[in-house]
């Protein structure tokens, strides 16, 4: 550890100590930081009277207010190359000096107190500016920096652009226009309240951003006016805003003995009307969160009713099916209830009215059954009594338990033996048919081999210039899937099962090349 002289040449300035109280008051940051930045100004103004070169310090006593200003210099090893001769000498010279002197130590030269010229006091006074201002930043951040979420109230500033300065008290936020609900004014003076998006640190200082547009900006002002919410009660599953025009807001009970609806209207409508003032009017459905998803997406669909409700887990896509006269009701005006509902729910919904819905399954029935006629060479009556029953593909009738088939009215075993024999047949013959195409289109059997892949996989791969195990192994789960023609029924947890498969040969190469190397190693 090395030593220092405690040489000092001393200019007493008390008056600098009240002057950094005063500072560290008004801005909110400690005493020690202004006292620093007071430091820093007077090593500045004393390298450019005795040369940047030197290494000058200063020292700012804590109690006293003494100044002491000395050069810095460091003892280095005779034999040692000097990289600096105004910040380092060799120990010989500084045994002259200081006859104890020891290699890595300081020799402190004490420097005359500085008189501050104009310039060099205008310099001080800038390097004071903008540590101060640094250590202000510094402070607003970390007091803002956990504070994200939380709604705070603030004063209108200034209006810069159609962009929002607000003052906080001790900071600054700025709340951009896409911030603010639509028709929404501010003027200088003005009171506002918004919730804290977003803190930042940038080049500039700490940025925080404030939001009148956010979902949350909603569920905290529901949470200020509503005590059951804010003690844990009720609880707010989810929100969905059209700013300044309407919201929807799904709430759940925690205690089986209270509606979670009642409370957040409020006596006469007191506690909603109070949110619905703040957000500029805007209209707020406060809906019954439910954990079946076909439930709480026909509360969110109210005040529309609906008919039926088919999920699809798989695409996270709802279809609902509603009154011919609910449909406008349902779609509300430019498409908002149902999109709302969805951002709510997180589903992607579908809507259809009864007249759609039965005409689509009218298609559909029909295109299966004539699917069937042409596959198994029936009548159609019997396609329709397959149908009926549920028969979606030729495969399902070819390897279902002969005891479903003969639980079909009018089938008996003869009939049911048939049936599946000619599904077999067909599905050979399709079979042997797509894979003569694919290879004229010159899919490789190696692509062909691997689990999951069938003829029908095969031929749209070749048709698309896929057409090799390692051609596979590029494509994404997704693209994989955006591949496949209708009928090919193909999800991405699928497809991405059959391309780790495609790949699995590049990490046996792998791990044949290391266990090469290792070997050659020994």
């Amino acid at each position: 550890m090395s030593n220092t002289i405690q040489t000092t040449g001393v200019h007493v300035r008390p008056e600098l100590l009240t002057v950094a109280d005063t500072v560290a008051r008004d801005k909110g940051i400690h005493r020690d930081e202004v006292l620093d930045a007071m430091e820093q100004a007077i090593q500045r103004a004393g390298r450019s009277k005795y040369g940047h070169e030197h290494d000058i310090r200063a020292h700012i006593d804590r109690n006293t207010g003494e100044i002491t200003l000395a050069r810095y210099l460091e003892v280095v090893a005779d034999d040692a190359e000097i990289e600096n001769d105004h910040t380092q000498q060799p120990l010989a010279r500084a045994l002259r000096k200081k006859p104890d002197a020891v290699v890595g130590e300081f020799i402190i030269d004490p420097l005359p107190p500085i008189d501050f010229g104009r310039i060099a006091a205008q310099t001080a006074k800038q390097v004071i500016v903008q540590k101060v201002r640094e250590a202000e930043r510094k402070r607003q951040y970390e007091e803002y920096k956990d504070r994200i979420g939380e709604v705070v109230n603030g004063i209108v500033k200034r209006i810069e652009f159609g962009n929002v300065v607000v003052d906080l008290g001790r900071s600054e936020a700025l709340m951009r226009r896409d911030e603010t609900i639509p028709r929404e004014h501010f003027n200088n003076g003005d009171r506002v309240r918004a919730y804290i998006m977003d803190v930042r640190e940038e080049q500039r200082g700490p940025q925080i951003f404030l939001s009148r547009t956010h979902p949350d900006f909603m569920v905290k002002l529901f949470a200020q006016e509503v005590p059951e919410i804010y003690d844990g009660v009720i609880e707010i599953m989810s929100a969905a805003r059209d700013p300044g025009s309407r919201a929807k807001i799904a709430v759940k009970s925690n205690d089986s003995s209270i509606d979670p609806v009642g409370p957040c209207i409020g006596m006469r409508g007191s506690r909603v009307q109070a949110v619905v003032g703040e957000l500029q009017g805007e209209k707020i459905d406060i809906i019954q969160y439910s954990p079946d998803p076909a439930t709480f997406i026909v509360n969110a669909l109210a005040p529309a009713e609906v008919v039926k409700v088919v999920l699809d887990e798989e695409k996270n896509t709802i279809e609902v099916v509603v009154p011919d006269d609910q449909l406008s009701l349902a779609i509300g005006r430019r498409g908002q209830n149902v999109r709302l509902a969805s951002q709510l729910s997180g589903w992607n919904i579908d809507i259809l009215t009864e007249a759609e819905e039965s005409e689509r399954r009218q298609l559909e029935f029909q295109a299966r059954t004539q699917l069937i006629i042409e596959a198994l060479d029936v009548d159609d009556v019997i396609a329709h009594l397959l149908v009926t029953e549920g028969f979606t593909s030729i495969e399902e009738v070819a390897f279902v338990p002969v005891e479903e088939l003969t639980s079909i009215e009018g089938f008996d075993e003869d009939v049911a033996e048939e049936l599946r024999m000619r599904a077999r047949g067909y599905l050979e013959r399709r079979d042997e048919e797509l894979n003569e195409k694919r290879r004229d289109l010159g899919v490789a059997d190696e692509l062909f081999e691997i689990a999951g892949v069938t003829a029908e996989i095969a031929v749209a791969l070749g048709e698309k210039g896929v057409k090799t195990r390692d051609d596979l192994a590029d494509l994404a789960g997704d693209e994989l899937v955006e591949m496949m023609p209708p009928l090919v029924k193909l999800n991405e947890e699928q497809a991405n099962a059959i391309i780790m498969l495609a790949r699995a040969h590049w990490f046996e190469d792998e791990n044949a090349g290391e266990a090469a190397s290792e070997g050659e190693g020994e």
